[in-house]
């Protein structure tokens, strides 16, 4: 198994988003957060914040990928 490394770290929704991303470029992503953040909704010390994790080989190119985003490519467009 590839060493994984933290690229970026975000909200639970973001961080979604962020992995649907990649993944549709052949990047394999593996989300890591505390589950306690994500059950209570907290943001605070830590809690709540992904971290966004792939393979050290393939880390620069995801960072690329992420850098020819925009911040609305990362917003939440799910509707009510």
């Amino acid at each position: 198994m590839p060493e994984l490394v933290a690229i970026r770290t975000a909200r639970y929704m973001e961080a979604q988003i962020i992995k649907g991303r990649l993944e549709s470029e052949g990047i394999p992503v593996l989300l890591r957060y505390e589950s306690a953040g994500l059950v209570y909704g907290l943001t605070i010390d830590g809690l709540g914040e992904v971290k966004i994790m792939v393979p050290r080989h393939l880390a620069e190119e995801a960072k690329e990928i992420l850098g020819r985003c925009t911040p609305d490519d990362f917003e939440n467009t799910a509707s009510d």
